[in-house]
């Protein structure tokens, strides 16, 4: 447990303090990645709680989620279709549903002790 929360602390001291600006043409793609990153974040974490947590699966899913939706949304943006929005609407319903799923495990286990 106290390796993800030195992870996130290093992550924050570092883009407080080295802040890195992404051009505006790249913003669509860099924000579905981010959320594509999300998504696997809150997908590992709801593994972990449900004891099927895999390590090789996390990783992998984390960088090729982002890229392949990173690489949809850059093709769509080339064909004319806002394929940003069906991201965003996707990933966001993921990370929701994985947030309600694990927030009634933590109630639960709350009111079970």
């Amino acid at each position: 447990m106290i390796l993800p929360i030195l992870g996130l602390a290093v992550g924050l001291i570092l883009g407080y303090y080295c802040p890195f600006l992404i051009p505006i043409a790249y913003a669509k793609l860099s924000s579905v990645a981010l959320l594509a990153c999300l998504d696997s974040v809150f997908g590992g974490l709801r593994a972990g709680v449900n004891g099927r947590f895999a390590n090789k699966v996390f990783i992998s899913g984390f960088f090729i989620n982002a890229l392949f939706a990173a690489f949809l949304v850059y093709i769509g943006d080339h064909l004319g279709i806002d394929l940003y929005y069906v991201a965003l609407l996707a990933f966001g319903f993921r990370i929701f549903k994985n947030l309600a799923i694990l927030r009634r495990h933590f109630l639960k286990r709350e009111t079970s002790e």
